[in-house]
């Protein structure tokens, strides 16, 4: 893992971070390019009951945004224990959630300003 050891950007993060030298897990995701030998630049959100919840590829030369992977973490949390609610885009913690139904369609901007 070099690239975390010397990539600077990296230096504050606190949680551990996985290699995957074969390909094998890039592979069960469907990232992985066999004519490369590289994996898409995918990030996958799995909750405590085993079920993907979030997953965003991009090709190799687009990044990804931390903070709204963290967002997307908490309104995941948020869901789990609040099954019946959903998370707006750039919902964070404390905002307003919406009720799922099929009168939200076309409304979301009514039912955030309610």
């Amino acid at each position: 893992m070099v690239w975390r050891n010397t990539e600077g950007l990296m230096k504050n993060v606190k949680y551990t971070l996985a290699a995957d030298p074969t390909g094998t897990v890039s592979r069960l995701f469907g990232v992985y390019d066999g004519g490369s030998g590289l994996a898409l630049r995918g990030t996958f959100i799995i909750n405590p009951e085993g079920k993907l919840v979030t997953s965003e590829v991009n090709f190799y030369n687009v990044g990804r945004n931390a903070e709204e992977l963290v967002r997307k973490m908490e309104a995941n949390v948020h869901l789990l224990a609040n099954p019946n609610e959903a998370c707006p885009a750039k919902w964070t913690p404390g905002a307003k959630t919406l009720t799922p139904g099929k009168d939200l369609v076309g409304n979301v901007a009514a039912a955030l300003a309610a």
